[in-house]
């Protein structure tokens, strides 16, 4: 299943386990993942972009040896919102994943590069060190608003779970004072 909606990610996903976040380039795929409680992102490796089968093998390995329950990939669309080629490309990887039988959401990166590499010159990374890290950050902070959206449509989708809860019970027990004798005999009683 792929979808850009996180309500509907979060539906195919069980409550926590970890989730991997790609940033797919034409040289590197950055590679992130969190924690089973959906707390927090961190970068994990960059892999040097192959053949696709090449590719796909390094990515189920890592998704074997990290337990993995979804995917989200940076979709790098334009800045008014529309598809570029790039877009088009990312689009037509996410499909080629199907196999792995995974969740995937693809999820806007926009900026998501440049606001890590303005962090890393904040941290006063090297160039060098900043070529290095990029990718597996830039999936990290995809992941991690991917994450933040998700924890918010549990919650939002817990909370209302909770107000029917409690509205059924409510109405119910005012059923069950209507109809009932004793508590009808009780209230007469103490008026």
């Amino acid at each position: 299943m792929i979808t850009t909606a996180a309500s509907d990610f979060a539906a195919a996903l069980p409550r926590g386990g970890r989730l991997m976040g790609l940033d797919v380039g034409t040289k590197t795929i950055g590679v992130a993942l969190c924690d089973a409680g959906w707390s927090f992102a961190t970068p994990d490796k960059t892999i040097v972009r192959k053949k696709f089968t090449v590719d796909f093998e390094a990515l189920k390995a890592l998704i074997a040896a990290q337990s993995v329950v979804g995917i989200v990939v940076g979709l790098p669309l334009n800045m008014d919102g529309s598809d570029s080629p790039r877009t088009q490309s990312t689009r037509a990887f996410a499909r080629n994943l199907t196999p792995l039988a995974l969740p995937l959401l693809l999820w806007d990166e926009r900026w998501s590069t440049a606001a890590v590499e303005r962090a890393m010159i904040a941290a006063d990374v090297s160039r060098a060190k900043r070529a290095e890290r990029v990718d597996s950050a830039a999936a990290a902070f995809i992941l991690q608003g991917a994450i933040d959206a998700l924890v918010r449509s549990y919650d939002t989708a817990y909370q209302s779970l909770i107000d029917e809860l409690t509205a059924a019970t409510e109405s119910a027990q005012r059923s069950i004072d209507r109809s009932d004798p004793i508590v009808n005999t009780w209230r007469v009683n103490r008026a």
